[in-house]
This record gives C-alpha cells, structure tokens and sequence, in this order.
C-alpha cells in the first residue's frame, strides 16, 4: 500500500500524526498544502512532533474559500497524477480536505477520511460543507464515535465502509503530555499558576469576521475575573485591529495576549488550566481528554458527545450566559469536578493503529478502491 496524507492546517498535523506513526514511512507520500503557512501555525508542529519533511510543499496560502480550495485541488491533482498513490488519506473538515478528497476522486483514487460523521447541522459554517461533501465522496470512513457513525449511516452511506477508530487527538494528547511537561516552560515564562487562569481562543469566520460577534466575543473575555491567556490566531488578530476592539484586550490587565504557540506548549498550557473557552472543534476533544472544563462559543457543535457527558457548556455568543457559567465554574466546586470528571468518548487513543491496520487489511483483501456505486437505494 502506498498513501498519498494530504494536510494544510494545524489540527491536521496534530491528528494525522498518530496514523503517521502508525504507518511506515514508505507506506505514505506526505502531501502539505500549506493552508496555514505562518511558522507558528505550521512548521513548528512538524519540528516538535517530530514528522518527516514533507514530499511535496504546495504553498496555497490563503485567499477565498474558492479561491483556496481552487489553488489546493489544481495542486494536489498535479501531485496525484505523477505519484498515483493507492488511497489519499485526509483528515478533518478544512478546504484542504476538500480540495484533496474531490482531487482524488476524480482520478478515481479512493478517499480515506479520518474524523468522519461529525455533523454541527448548521450549513453556514464552510467547515460543515466541507465535512458533508467529503463523506460523500469517500470510500473508507473513520468516524471517532458511534455517533458520527449513526449520521454517517442515517446518510445512506453503507455500513461496510464504516470504521469506528476513536479520535486520534486523544492518541497525540496520551503520546505527548509527558513530553510537554518536561519540555514546555510556558506556565513560568507567563508568571502562571496551575489552575489559577483560563484560556481562550477564537478564530472561526462566523464569530471573527462580524464585528458584532467579535465584540461579544471580547466582552466575554473581559469579564473573566482570573487571568486569561489568549493566543491570537492571525486571522483574528487582523480582525481585532481592524474593527477597533484589539485595545480593549490590549489594555486589560488580566489579558496575555500571545502569538500562537507550539503544540508543547499550549498541550501544556491547556492541561494546567481552570478553563478554557473556544470557538475550537479539536480544542473542545482535547479539552475533555485533558479532563479541563470547556465553554464553547458557538451555539452548535459537531462535538455533542462532549456536551452530552457533562465536560463541555455551549454558551454561543450570549455574553450574560457566558458570565453566568464562568462565575458558577469559579465559584462551585460540585460543578467543577464535575466537568473535570466527564468520560472521555473518543476513545483509548489507539485510533492510529486502528487506521493503519484497517488500511492494511483492505488493501490486502482487494478492497481499497473507489466504490462505483455509492448510495444504497
């Protein structure tokens, strides 16, 4: 078997990582889109978890969601045709994903996705799209949870193609904790106490690209009476300054802004944390594997499991709803340990084994190639 992992983003180094461990290095081409192209959001994640150079830098960069899934799949398909790989590998719900799995298809390679089924139900996030549209084109599908599988199945997409895993952010979580704790100096460099400060992050279209919402989003953070570490993605600091609320983070005193950081330190800053707010979908898994409480704001999330078993509050953009919940985090101890005491449903953190060796299997058996008929009548 040879795969062509196609990644662009952060989260998808981070979750592809254990599936690249799991496979031999001559087993995969490691295809890098360069979705998100600043050292900190890109090549500082390779270095630290210590993954191979990738084969081919493709250097898309950003622009609309045309426009960036347009530049990926021309990209990706040039890759493909000169290395024919057995099955493209892809992971997530980013244009890189996209871009890779309607590249592939389309050259009939099959598709494997990882993290499929996830359904937030709210079709004016992109990343919804993105997700619906690649199930449907793929031929092997890893969902985390029986769950996803449950939309996956209730999508017409038959059972046989269908592998629930687990999540591989519990694998990269389990795999690196220890090491971010040596390595990571990230709590004594901001002058931090375990448990003493929260951690905020924000940065998707929705709530960043409406000044609105942003400034709800602000307020939010404002009111949080303990320290708050905030890494600023570059989209969102843009945003900031731009609509005039970047001064009022600026001049707060319980406010650390940061650039992005490396995956030991934030691993590490996210574990010692009291709580962590965030508009994140791999941010509310990590969270509830670390057991740390996590307030989500959004106001859907195609993470519901992490609701379901108590670890993780919606709050949307409701900034009087937000106070409420951080002041009963704060102050009620019950409710604490009762997040931090939530199961964890993604599973054991062997999802990387699972996937390389169902890849395996399929490959032997003769049954890794795209399915012509795809829908079950």
């Amino acid at each position: 078997m040879r795969a062509a992992i196609i990644l662009g983003t952060r989260p998808e180094i981070i979750k592809l990582a254990p599936a690249m461990r799991a496979l031999k290095r001559k087993e995969y081409i490691l295809v890098h889109t360069e979705q998100h192209y600043d050292y900190e959001m890109n090549r500082i994640f390779l270095e630290e978890l210590g993954l191979p150079e990738p084969d081919y830098n493709l250097h898309v960069g950003s622009g609309t969601q045309a426009v960036q899934t347009g530049k990926a799949m021309m990209k990706i398909e040039e890759v493909l045709m000169t290395e024919k790989p057995d099955v493209t590998i892809v992971q997530g719900d980013t244009n890189t994903v996209l871009a890779g799995a309607l590249a592939s298809v389309k050259l009939h390679i099959p598709v494997a996705h990882v993290e499929a089924g996830l359904r937030s139900n709210d079709r004016m996030m992109p990343e919804e799209i993105n997700r619906i549209v690649t199930d449907h084109v793929s031929d092997v599908l890893f969902p985390p949870t029986e769950k996803a599988k449950e939309n996956l199945l209730r999508e017409g997409i038959p059972e046989e193609w269908i592998h629930v895993v687990g999540n591989t952010v519990v694998d990269a979580v389990l795999q690196h904790s220890e090491l971010a704790e040596k390595k990571s100096q990230i709590l004594r460099n901001l002058g931090l106490k375990d448990r003493e400060y929260a951690v905020v992050t924000a940065h998707r279209a929705e709530n960043v690209d409406s000044r609105d919402n942003l400034k709800k989003i602000v307020e939010i953070i404002r009111s949080i009476p303990i320290p708050v570490v905030y890494p600023v993605h570059p989209r969102t600091e843009k945003r900031l300054k731009a609509f005039g609320l970047w001064e009022e983070l600026e001049g707060a005193e319980n406010i650390i802004l940061t650039k992005p950081m490396g995956y030991f330190d934030f691993l590490k800053l996210m574990k010692h944390a009291r709580l962590i707010l965030t508009d994140s979908g791999g941010i509310q898994e990590e969270a509830i594997t670390l057991h740390v409480p996590c307030i989500t704001l959004r106001y859907t999330t195609e993470r519901p499991e992490t609701v379901e078993v108590g670890g993780n509050v919606l709050v949307g953009l409701e900034v009087e709803n937000a106070k409420k919940i951080v002041e009963r985090m704060l102050s009620d101890k019950e409710f604490e340990e009762k997040m931090r005491s939530a199961p964890n449903p993604f599973g054991d953190g062997r999802a990387g084994e699972r996937i390389a060796e169902v890849l395996r299997n399929l490959e032997k058996e003769g049954k890794l190639k795209v399915h012509e008929k795809r829908m079950i009548e």
